[in-house]
């Protein structure tokens, strides 16, 4: 992992505000890594600039809290929120995104953020 940490992608803004722990459990730091290391270094390696993870492993209640869907890949660390501090920027780092494995790639509130999970 060259670019991000679990505590990064594991911290809740929500979760620290409602006094609440959010850590992932050892397969959900797994399935983390496996993010990292597939699909979220080599996008910013080619992007060439940070990239921000605004959301990665959320605890049931912190799902809840933030209105996350029941089933949502963010629930075992398959997924990540991922911003970069503008549209445009957010729209390159999509379309290098497009070309690494996943098995969910949104464009979320008009790009705003992405959404990938492996």
């Amino acid at each position: 992992m060259k670019y991000f940490t679990i505590d990064e992608l594991s911290y809740s803004q929500m979760a620290v505000r409602c006094g609440l722990k959010n850590i992932p459990d050892k397969a959900a730091v797994r399935r983390l890594t496996d993010l990292v290391e597939k699909v979220l270094d080599p996008a910013r390696e080619q992007f060439g600039a940070p990239v921000i993870v605004s959301s990665g492993y959320r605890s049931p209640e912190v799902n809840r809290l933030v209105g996350g869907v029941t089933r949502s890949y963010h629930l075992t660390g398959r997924a990540a929120d991922l911003v970069t501090g503008s549209r445009d920027g957010n729209r390159r780092l999509f379309d290098i995104l497009t070309r690494l494995p996943h098995c969910e790639l949104i464009w979320e509130n008009g790009g705003r953020w992405i959404h990938v999970a492996l």
